[in-house]
C-alpha cells in the first residue's frame, strides 16, 4: 500500500456480535457513532467517545486502566481519572451487545465483532483490494475501490473526540487518507483523467501546501491538458513555499518533473494506460449525511414534510414535490431535513442526492458545479457531462426521468440557484433548506421552521447532558434552555459544553448565559458558534438592510411596528417596510403579525453587537433610540388628549420634535395603546438609562390608561419605581415629583395606601420645589382619594380642596371636575349628602361641555355612589349603569368591576340579594381598583349576599377570607367581618 502507515485491523475472533434489533457496526472516520442495524446509538459525552475509540483502535487487544487514562487526559487527569473510566466503561456495556465490551487484567477491551463492523477496517481491506487490482494492470477497479474506501471518511477522524491519543490517531488516519487520495488521483492520470483532476488537485494543494506528491500531481495534470506555463507556475511556487516555509528545496521527483516538462519529455504526454470510458450503468447514489442519534421534537414538521414526500412516492406519481424549508440559522433546517430525508429512504428506492450549497457563504455553490457532481453519481461518464448550465440541467432531468429520487438540497442561497437542481419528472422529489423563503419557487411547499418548544428545548438539552444532571437542577436546565432562546444550535452548544466540564453545574451554566453582553461569547464549542453563525447571514445584507438591522435590534421591545420602525429608522413608512420585509425574507428578522416584527432573542443581542461594532458614530445609535422615543410620548400625547380634551396634561409634557402617529377614531387611538404597552413601558426604562429622563417620565404619565386598565399594571408600577429612583439620582424635582404622582396612582389601585400616600407629600414638596403646576394639582388629588378608601374625611376635604385650587390655577377644567366629583364622595360620606350630589353635577357639567366621556364616567359613578346614600336606588342604578359601559368600552377593567361592586351594593341595600350576588362576583372575577383591600370588601358585600340568600356556610367562608386579609393589612374594615362572623360562629 505505497508504504503507508499501517491502520489497525479489528479482531474478528469469535462470531459476530448480533441483537434483535441488527449488527453493531462502529464509525472513526468522521465523528465516533455506533450503530445496531440501521438504528444510531447513543455512545455519550466526548471522553467517553474518546474511550470507545482507543479500545476499537486497538484491534481487540487489552488497554489497560493506566493506558486508557493517559489516552483521554495525558499528563494531567483528574483526580477521579480511574473513576471515571470505569463510569464511561459502565456506560458503554449498557449501550453495546453483552459480551462486547470485556474487563480483562484491570483493563478492557472490544471482542467479538463481525466482519465490516469498523469502518476504518472496511478501509482497509479495499486499499489492500486496490492494491491487488493496480498490480494485476485493472486500474479501473482500483480507482472503484479507493473511491469506495475515501467515502468512508465522514470529515476529519475521531471529530471532536478530546485527548491526546485521539490527536494522534486522528492526524494518522489523515495521513492515510492523503496516501489513499494521491494514489487514486495518480491512476485517474494514468487513465487519462486529467482535465477533470486540475479542480481537485487545486483543491487539495491549497489546503495541504507543503505536500509535494499532491503538487507533483498538480503539475503533470496541468501539463497533460496543455496549460505547460500553469505547469512551471506550480514548480515556482512550491520551491519558493518550501524555501520560506522549511529552507529546502523540492524533492528530486518534483524537480526532475519539472526538467522533463521543460524539455517537453514525450513520454510525460500520454497517461501510461489509457482508457476509453464506457456509459456507466446507472448506478444509485446514497449521499444522505448521517442523521443526529438526540433528534428530539419537530413531530407535526416531520408529519407534515413526510406526507409532501409520500405524495411524490405513491404509484401513480403524478407530481414531483418540493418541499422548502426556511429559518434563522441554528434553528434545525438541515437536522429537520436529513431526518425526515432518512425516514423517506424506503420511497425512494434509485437513491438520494445531498449538497451543500453553501448559500450563506461568501462563495454559493455553482448549479452548473453541482449538476456535474449530480450527473457522476448517477452514473454519467464524465465525457458525456456537457459544458454548460442549460445543457447539463437538461441531461441531469433526462436521467432521472424514470427513477424515484430524492434530492436534498441544503444551504440554498436562493430560488435561482435551486431551479436548475430540481428534477422535472414525477416520483422524485426536493427537499431545500434555506435561510431566504422561497415564495419565488413555483409550486413549493413552503415550512417555516420556529424555534423548539421549551419542552423540546429541555429534552435536547437533557439527552445531551444526561438526565441525572438535568434532573438535579431542572429550574437552572430551563433557565439555560430560555437563554439559549430555545434555538437547536444554541442548545447543543451550550449542552456540548457542560457535557465536556464535569465539574460544572447546570447553575454556573446558567449563570455564565445570564449576562446577555457576554451570552453570544459563551455560545461557542469548537467550531460551532451562533455569532457565526448569524454573521454569515449578516454579511450577505445590503447597506441599507444592514443599518436597518442595527439600528432595530436597539429597542428593549417585545417586538416594534412599522410605524415605529419608521422613527427609529427615519425613514417613511414604505420604504421601512420593504426594508422590513427584505430582513424578514433573510430570517434575520420574524413577521409577528401584519405590521409588527420582531427579533429572535439571540439575533438581537447580535445586532446590538454589530450596532457597536459597526456604526461609526455612537450618536446615531443614541438619535435612532431618541427617535423611538419621541415617537412614543408624541402618539401616547395624542391617545391622551383624545380621551381627555381639554386636560392640560399634554401641554405639560416635554415638547417632541415628531407629531407621533394620527387615529381615524377614539376607538383606534386606544387599540394602539394597548397594543403597544410592552414597548412603550420597555421604551421609557430604556430612556431612563440613555439620558431622557423627563421624557421618558412624560411617557408615563400619557399612558396612564395602561395602569388604569389593570392589564399591564405591574409593567406599568415597575417602569415607575424605575423612573423615580434615576430621577431622585439625577436630583431632578421635576421628574421626581410627576414620578411619584403616577406611582402613587399605580399604588392606589392596587390597595398600598400607606405608600401611596408617603409617594404622593413627597412629590407635593417636589411639585412646589420645581414649580411644577401639573405635579401640585394631582398629588393633593390623589391624597383626598386615598383619605376616602381610609375613612379619614376631614383630611379628603382639605386635600381636594387644595386640588380644585390648583387646577383652576392651571386652567385644567377636566382636572377641577375630577377633584369635585371626589370631593363630593367625601361630603356623601359625612352625610353632606345635598353637598355631594351638587358638587358631582358640576364635574358632570364640565365632562359634558368638553365631550370627555372617560371621565363622565367616574362622574357618573361618583353619582351613582351619592344617589345610593340617598335611597334613590333606581337613580344610583341608572348613572352606575351607564359609568360601567363607558368603563366597559374604554377598557378601563379596574374600574368596570369597582363598578359592579357598587352596583351590588345598591341592589344588596334595595334587598335584591340575587343581583347583589351576581354583580359582586363580576367584581371579583374582573378585579377592583384598590387592590386586595377592595377584594377584601368585595368578599364582605357578596357574603351579605349570600347570606341573605340562605348560603350561610358560603357566606361565611367569604366573610374568613375578607377577614384574612384585612388583618394582614391592619384595615380598620377587619372590624365589620368580625361582628358578621361572631352570630354565626356563636349559633
Amino acid at each position: 500500500m505505497d508504504g503507508g502507515p499501517r491502520v489497525p485491523e479489528q479482531r474478528r475472533a469469535g462470531s459476530a456480535a448480533t441483537a434483535e434489533t441488527g449488527t453493531l457496526r462502529f464509525g472513526v472516520l468522521g465523528p465516533v457513532r455506533a450503530w445496531r442495524g440501521e438504528k444510531a446509538l447513543g455512545t455519550g459525552s466526548p471522553q467517553q467517545r474518546a474511550l470507545l475509540a482507543a479500545l476499537l483502535l486497538r484491534e481487540g487487544r487489552t488497554a489497560t486502566a493506566a493506558e486508557l487514562i493517559d489516552a483521554l487526559w495525558g499528563s494531567e487527569p483528574p483526580p477521579q481519572a480511574l473513576a471515571a473510566v470505569r463510569t464511561y466503561a459502565s456506560r458503554l456495556r449498557k449501550i453495546l451487545d453483552p459480551g462486547v465490551l470485556v474487563s480483562e487484567s484491570g483493563g478492557y477491551a472490544v471482542r467479538g465483532l463481525g466482519e465490516g463492523a469498523l469502518d476504518a477496517s472496511v478501509a482497509q481491506d479495499l486499499a489492500a483490494e486496490a492494491e491487488k487490482a493496480r498490480g494485476a494492470g485493472d486500474l479501473g477497479t482500483a480507482r472503484k475501490l479507493l473511491r469506495q474506501a475515501l467515502a468512508l471518511w465522514d470529515g476529519e477522524a475521531l471529530a471532536g473526540v478530546p485527548g491526546p491519543y485521539a490527536e494522534t490517531q486522528r492526524a494518522r488516519l489523515e495521513e492515510w487518507r492523503l496516501q489513499l487520495l494521491e494514489s487514486r488521483l495518480d491512476m485517474d492520470l494514468e487513465q487519462g483523467g486529467h482535465a477533470e483532476a486540475v479542480s481537485e488537485l487545486t483543491a487539495l494543494t491549497a489546503a495541504h501546501p507543503l505536500r509535494e506528491r499532491l503538487r507533483e500531481l498538480l503539475m503533470l495534470a496541468l501539463y497533460r491538458g496543455g496549460r505547460q506555463a500553469e505547469a512551471l507556475a506550480v514548480y515556482a511556487d512550491t520551491r519558493r513555499l518550501l524555501a520560506e516555509e522549511l529552507g529546502v528545496d523540492p524533492c528530486p521527483g518534483l524537480s526532475d518533473l519539472q526538467q522533463r516538462i521543460l524539455r517537453a519529455d514525450p513520454a510525460l504526454a500520454e497517461p501510461s494506460a489509457p482508457v476509453t470510458e464506457q456509459a456507466a450503468a446507472p448506478v444509485r447514489p446514497a449521499q444522505l449525511p448521517a442523521t443526529v442519534p438526540d433528534f428530539t421534537g419537530r413531530a407535526s414538521f416531520v408529519a407534515d414534510l413526510s406526507a409532501v414526500l409520500s405524495s411524490a412516492s405513491e404509484a401513480e406519481g403524478r407530481v414531483m414535490a418540493v418541499s422548502a424549508l426556511a429559518g434563522i440559522g441554528g434553528v434545525g433546517k438541515t437536522t429537520l431535513a436529513v431526518h425526515v430525508a432518512h425516514r423517506a429512504r424506503s420511497a425512494f428506492p434509485d437513491g438520494q442526492l445531498y449538497v451543500d450549497l453553501q448559500g450563506a457563504g461568501p462563495r454559493p455553490a455553482e448549479p452548473e458545479t453541482v449538476l456535474g457532481s449530480f450527473l457522476r453519481a448517477l452514473g454519467t461518464a464524465d465525457t458525456a457531462i456537457p459544458d454548460s448550465l442549460e445543457e447539463r440541467a437538461a441531461l441531469y432531468r433526462s436521467v432521472l426521468d424514470g427513477r424515484r429520487v430524492l434530492v436534498l438540497l441544503d444551504n440554498a442561497k436562493d430560488a435561482a440557484q435551486v431551479r436548475p437542481l430540481l428534477p422535472g419528472t414525477e416520483g422524485c422529489a426536493a427537499l431545500v433548506t434555506s435561510r431566504v423563503r422561497m415564495l419565488d419557487l413555483a409550486g413549493a411547499h413552503l415550512v417555516d421552521l420556529d424555534v423548539m418548544s421549551p419542552d423540546e428545548a429541555l429534552c435536547l438539552f437533557t439527552k445531551i447532558v444526561g438526565e441525572e444532571r438535568v434532573a438535579a437542577e431542572r429550574e437552572a436546565a430551563l433557565d439555560v434552555v430560555a437563554a439559549c432562546g430555545f434555538l437547536p444550535l444554541a442548545i447543543r452548544i451550550a449542552a456540548s459544553r457542560l457535557a465536556a466540564r464535569r465539574t460544572w453545574t447546570v447553575s454556573v451554566l446558567a449563570a455564565k448565559l445570564a449576562d446577555e453582553r457576554r451570552r453570544l461569547d459563551e455560545l461557542q464549542a469548537g467550531d460551532l458558534a451562533v455569532k457565526a453563525t448569524f454573521e454569515l447571514g449578516y454579511g450577505q445584507l445590503e447597506p441599507a438592510q444592514a443599518r436597518a438591522f442595527r439600528l432595530l435590534g436597539l429597542a428593549d421591545g417585545p417586538d416594534i411596528s412599522l410605524a415605529a420602525a419608521a422613527a427609529v429608522l427615519d425613514l417613511p413608512p414604505e420604504d421601512t417596510e420593504e426594508l422590513l420585509e427584505s430582513l424578514v425574507d433573510t430570517s434575520l428578522l420574524e413577521s409577528a403579525a401584519p405590521n409588527r416584527y420582531r427579533f429572535h432573542d439571540l439575533v438581537r443581542l447580535y445586532a446590538r453587537a454589530c450596532a457597536e461594532r459597526d456604526e461609526d458614530r455612537p450618536s446615531e445609535r443614541e438619535a435612532a433610540m431618541s427617535r423611538l422615543l419621541d415617537f412614543y410620548l408624541a402618539t401616547a400625547a395624542r391617545v391622551y388628549a383624545i380621551e381627555r380634551p381639554g386636560d392640560r396634561t399634554v401641554d405639560h409634557l416635554q415638547v417632541t420634535e415628531r407629531s407621533g402617529q394620527a387615529f381615524s377614531d377614539d376607538g383606534k387611538a386606544l387599540d394602539w395603546l394597548h397594543a403597544e404597552a410592552a414597548c412603550i413601558l420597555a421604551c421609557v426604562q430604556q430612556s431612563l438609562a440613555q439620558g431622557n429622563l423627563r421624557r421618558g417620565v412624560d411617557l408615563l404619565l400619557a399612558s396612564k390608561d395602561l395602569a388604569e386598565s389593570g392589564a399591564s399594571s405591574l409593567h406599568y408600577e415597575t417602569a415607575t419605581r424605575v423612573a423615580r429612583d434615576a430621577a431622585d439620582a439625577l436630583g431632578d424635582a421635576l421628574a421626581a415629583g410627576r414620578a411619584r404622582v403616577t406611582l402613587t396612582q399605580v399604588l392606589i389601585k392596587s390597595g398600598q395606601f400607606d405608600e401611596a400616600a408617603v409617594q404622593a407629600q413627597e412629590a407635593i414638596a417636589l411639585g412646589k420645589a420645581a414649580n411644577d403646576p401639573w405635579t401640585s394639582a394631582n398629588a393633593p388629588n390623589e391624597l383626598g382619594i386615598i383619605a376616602i378608601c381610609r375613612n379619614d374625611h376631614a383630611a379628603g376635604e382639605a386635600h381636594l380642596l387644595r386640588a380644585i385650587s390648583a387646577f383652576r390655577d392651571d386652567d385644567n377644567r377636566p382636572g377641577e371636575a375630577s377633584a369635585l366629583c371626589n370631593l363630593s364622595r367625601v361630603l356623601v360620606s359625612m352625610d353632606r349628602v345635598s353637598a355631594g350630589i351638587d358638587l358631582v353635577q358640576q364635574g358632570i357639567a364640565i365632562y359634558d361641555e368638553l365631550g370627555l366621556s372617560v371621565r363622565l364616567a367616574n362622574a357618573r359613578y361618583a353619582l351613582g355612589i351619592a344617589l345610593g346614600h340617598t335611597g334613590r336606588s333606581a337613580e344610583a342604578l341608572e348613572q352606575l349603569t351607564e359609568a360601567l359601559r363607558i368603563f366597559v368600552e374604554n377598557r378601563q377593567r379596574l374600574w368596570e368591576g369597582t363598578t359592579h361592586f357598587r352596583i351590588a351594593q345598591v341592589h344588596l341595600s334595595a334587598q335584591r340579594a340575587a343581583q347583589a350576588a351576581l354583580h359582586a362576583e363580576q367584581a371579583l372575577s374582573t378585579g377592583c381598583i384598590g387592590g386586595d383591600w377592595m377584594r377584601a370588601n368585595v368578599l364582605t358585600l357578596l357574603g351579605k349576599s349570600l347570606y341573605a340568600l340562605g348560603q350561610v356556610d358560603r357566606a361565611r367562608a367569604c366573610w374568613r377570607e375578607a377577614l384574612s386579609i384585612h388583618e394582614a393589612s391592619e384595615a380598620a374594615e377587619a372590624m365589620e367581618v368580625r361582628r358578621l362572623l361572631n352570630p354565626l360562629a356563636t349559633a
